[in-house]
């Protein structure tokens, strides 16, 4: 058993690091902040913001039970460990050890928008056919993701391929964190596989390029005019009734200075479409705001160089042998289609990680 109270021990100097980085104090203050002004009788006139502050309450008060529900489990196996079994006292050590982890890397998570949700796209590459094929694996890999994280998502624009797969599609994402899970996916994927378009089963390479960009209100750095918007509506091409066939319900805005397009075509009415296309191109405007800081202040260093497709992050080969590696954390899988399934977290938490 020593080695596993060391292990012990361990785990509680873990903790007490956690509760000094976290700032318990701090955000049981907040907590009580959320909780007087949710009392009040107007709460809940601006719903959307009402909306928000409850899902931090949430998030704060899950965060602060289990700080208290792991240091009650460290404090009764200190106590009991003498009394288990070796089975069971190393079940209870992976388990805390599994709860710790879990609220380290939300410590990792403390960007400005990390607990934003998020809004993932996903655009074929280089490859024809191939690459629209690979393009919606990735999309159905996310899909698959987001389901298994209790998240919730709607893909709110898709351009299927001429013969296979798609071009592109947009998913929103909600989810407390959402995007600071999923920001280290944006850049090029690539797959390795034999072709299965083509009688001779040759080995083909594919690309397909993930962007990720949080959810966003408008600020005094991002704002939108009316008069900087050029609109267009037509009939949408994607499955929702005979209503969206009919009449022309999806919407295309164009923001003219920039250049920027976003389309929506998931919802049923015109009004919906616009409120989602608006929330796209805020998130868009704010990436493009983003990357010209970045390449001015890369500039000014003399280092700038012209973004391109170059910036792989991730293989999957599924022939001639099977492997998953990012190219960044050097974060391995020997099973692909368990990673294609949605099982993205070894290599999703290690990014997370690796950002900071």
């Amino acid at each position: 058993m020593e080695p596993l109270k060391e292990k012990l021990t361990g785990f509680q100097k873990r903790l007490e690091l956690l509760i000094a980085k976290i700032d318990t104090a701090e955000k049981q203050k907040r907590i009580k902040e959320i909780e007087l002004e949710s009392a009040n009788p107007g709460f809940w006139d601006d719903r959307q913001r009402a909306e928000k502050l409850m899902q931090e309450l949430t998030e704060l008060t899950r965060q602060q039970e289990a700080l208290s529900g792991l240091g009650k489990r460290i404090e009764e196996a200190q106590i009991g460990l003498d009394l288990m079994s070796q089975d069971e006292a190393e079940k209870e050590l992976r388990e805390i050890g599994k709860g710790l982890d879990g609220l380290e890397l939300k410590t990792f998570l403390s960007g400005p928008y990390d607990r934003n949700d998020a809004i993932l796209s996903i655009h074929s590459g280089q490859g024809g056919t191939e690459a629209m094929d690979w393009a919606e694996m990735l999309e159905r890999m996310y899909l698959r993701f987001i389901e298994k994280k209790g998240w919730k998502a709607e893909v709110v624009d898709l351009t299927p391929g001429e013969e296979a797969g798609i071009k592109s599609a947009t998913i929103t994402i909600n989810g407390h964190y959402a995007y600071g899970y999923l920001k280290g996916e944006a850049g090029t994927h690539r797959l390795v596989r034999q072709s299965p378009f083509n009688a001779d089963r040759l080995r083909q390479t594919s690309f397909a390029l993930i962007e990720v960009l949080p959810k966003i209100e408008e600020t005094a750095a991002v704002q939108t005019k009316e008069g900087d918007l050029e609109w267009e509506f037509f009939r949408s091409s994607t499955q929702g009734g005979q209503n969206v066939q009919k009449v022309s319900t999806a919407v295309r805005v164009r923001h003219k200075p920039t250049g920027i397009t976003v389309t929506c075509q998931s919802q049923r009415y015109q009004e919906q479409n616009r409120k989602i296309a608006l929330l796209l191109l805020t998130a868009k405007l704010w990436a493009a705001a983003v990357v010209q800081t970045k390449e001015e202040k890369e500039k000014i260093k003399g280092e700038y160089k012209v973004a391109g497709w170059g910036n792989q992050i991730r293989s999957y080969v599924l022939h001639p042998y099977k492997l998953v590696k990012d190219l960044r954390t050097g974060v391995e899988s020997s099973n692909p289609e368990s990673v294609l399934d949605g099982d993205l977290d070894l290599f999703v938490e290690a990014e997370v990680k690796n950002v900071v």
